[in-house]
């Protein structure tokens, strides 16, 4: 699990340079392992292959309930 969000951090981060993911966490050590997505370097193939399996999942719903919508 950790190194999935570590992926997942580091996949925000190369999205564009001004982009910074905001885990919430109420735990230092959780913190600290989320900064070493910044020592993850993907690849340019590894972001391809990233992009094409999400571009492959469905969502569903949405994003709020509608009365938060409002």
């Amino acid at each position: 699990m950790l190194r999935q969000l570590k992926i997942s951090l580091a996949w925000v981060l190369a999205q564009k340079p001004w982009i910074c993911p905001i885990p919430g966490t109420t735990k230092l050590e959780r913190m600290e392992e989320n900064l070493g997505a910044v020592k993850v370097e993907l690849t340019a193939e590894e972001l391809t292959d990233l992009n094409q399996a999400l571009s492959k999942i469905k969502i569903l719903g949405d994003r709020y309930p509608a009365e938060y919508a409002r």
